[in-house]
């Protein structure tokens, strides 16, 4: 397979790769995800885009298990830090998975398909995991004690990569927390839509995690698809009085969604369909009770283990249609925007959070501080 050089003649026109592989360094022959280390040199391919990276946000399950492994927030800041430099992005070697960034396009490739223009504040919405990232400073404004990462450096986006250019009226780091699981409301709303298609009824619906960012939505989601009975799984009472207060769900109820029968036990009557918006591993029994035969898991975790579901379902003999949320599904910005525009309840969720309430938007609809 030819590989083009930036190096090559003037005149020799060449486009890179739409999927990175032109950024692959090592093992070769792998797409960028899957990739060891990638080339975050920002120097942009024809198609490339540049940006000027000012936060990333750290993907739930990523962050919970390097503060679970290294403790303090300096230490997890360094294990950042080092993850970065290492591999040219940012990956979890545990965890597999990375998170999104905000930030401000520099440069746009002559050849670049993404209608994005210099000056534009953008989200990727696209996984770190893939997309070639170099920081500057050391994380030196960052404390390790949020998901949110003030810093400064370059990314890079692909010719088939996503980016969303933030809006006007909401604070920076609150779209960031939103674009960040876009996708799983998104996808809520289908699958409610297609089930209740498919019975001639309204769905019932369970979401594990309801009253985190991706859970909060998807409740939000199911209810404007149309869900009928719909219920939120949470850890705690205090996180119960919050998605009650927030008017999210019928029914919110407090369980352990690492066992699997309290789980089923606050669940009672299994539900159509269980969306997984869970940030620890273990979850996926639990689900898989609560939903009825012929039924379907939407599994939106990156801590999920997909060989735990699917050997689970096989042998507690249900039949159960499971899904892997992948974080793209046409329109799935604008859907959760809205939805965190139009109800209430999200939206004090979503600012109620760590690190969100704390940044006030300007007249321009920016945050005051980067």
């Amino acid at each position: 397979m030819f590989t083009p050089s930036r190096h090559e003649p003037e005149d020799f026109q060449v486009t890179a790769s739409p999927y990175g592989l032109h950024r692959v360094l090592e093992p070769a022959g792998v797409l960028p995800q899957q990739a060891w280390r990638l080339d975050a040199d920002p120097t942009p391919w024809p198609d490339e885009v540049i940006i000027d990276v000012d936060r990333l946000n750290l993907d739930a399950a990523s962050y919970r298990q390097l503060r679970e492994q290294h403790g303090t927030g300096d230490a997890v800041r360094a294990a950042v830090l080092e993850i970065i430099e290492q591999r040219g992005k940012m990956q979890n070697p545990v965890t597999g998975s990375g998170g999104m960034l905000l930030g401000t396009v520099r440069e746009v490739g002559e050849r670049s398909p993404l209608g994005l223009r210099p000056g534009d504040r953008v989200a990727t919405l696209v996984s770190l995991t893939l997309t070639p990232l170099r920081v500057t400073d050391g994380l030196a404004s960052w404390d390790g004690e949020d998901e949110q990462v003030p810093c400064t450096g370059t990314a890079v986006l692909f010719g088939r990569s996503i980016a969303a250019v933030l809006p006007a009226d909401l604070p920076d780091p609150l779209a960031l927390s939103v674009l960040d699981v876009c996708g799983a409301p998104a996808l809520t709303d289908r699958v409610v839509r297609e089930k209740a298609g498919q019975r001639g009824r309204a769905a019932t619906v369970c979401v594990l995690g309801g009253g985190g960012k991706s859970g909060s939505l998807s409740l939000a989601a199911a209810r404007r698809a149309g869900a009928g009975r719909l219920v939120a799984l949470v850890p705690t009472d205090a996180e119960a009085a919050a998605v009650r207060a927030a008017g999210l769900a019928d029914e919110v109820v407090v369980a352990d969604a690492r066992n699997p029968v309290a789980v089923a036990d606050a669940v009672g009557e299994q539900v159509d369909i269980t969306v997984v918006c869970v940030d620890v591993p273990g979850c996926e029994h639990g689900a898989i009770l609560a939903t009825a035969d012929g039924g379907t898991v939407v599994f939106f975790s990156m801590a999920t283990s997909f060989a735990a579901a699917a050997l689970g379902a096989e042998g507690l003999a249900a039949d159960v249609e499971m899904i892997v949320g992948n974080g793209y599904v046409p329109g799935h910005a604008h859907l959760a925007l809205d939805l965190l525009r139009e109800e209430p309840g999200v939206r004090a969720l979503f600012e109620g959070r760590a690190g969100v309430a704390a940044h006030a938007a300007g007249a321009d609809g920016q945050t005051s501080s980067p």
